[in-house]
């Protein structure tokens, strides 16, 4: 009975976990709005930034009816995708990543914002 009891703790446990590594879109929806004056995540159209409408597995400086700057372009001039470990990269510090990127964001600092961010551009609905 106590092996059972231990096992079932266990499962709750790992699920509880995955799901807090992944992030929560409610929560990334409250971060997004430092990105909001620039950025969409839930409509098509540009802003002074891109929309990050389906960011989340697109080639960098791909959106057709958005101009990039230079620099952007120059970043994702090798195939690269904004995948969940590009956006970590890039989110806490996008000038450092993207030298010359017009995008004047400081970044953000905590790995929770990012989770929780990631999960948000993930599924924006999710949030609604």
């Amino acid at each position: 009975m106590k092996l059972l009891c231990l096992m079932s703790m266990a499962v709750v446990l790992a699920s509880t976990s995955s799901v807090l590594a992944d992030g929560d879109a409610i929560a990334g929806a409250v971060v997004f709005k430092k990105c909001g004056a620039c950025h969409t995540a839930t409509g098509p159209d540009n802003r002074v930034g891109p929309s990050l409408m389906g960011v989340v597995g697109r080639p960098v400086a791909s959106k057709p009816d958005y101009a990039y700057s230079p620099a952007m372009k120059a970043f994702g001039a090798d195939g690269k995708v904004w995948d969940e470990a590009l956006l970590r990269k890039y989110l806490p510090a996008p000038q450092f990543l993207v030298k010359g990127t017009r995008m004047s964001f400081p970044g953000l600092k905590s790995d929770r914002d990012l989770d929780n961010l990631i999960a948000y551009l993930k599924n924006p609905a999710a949030a609604q």
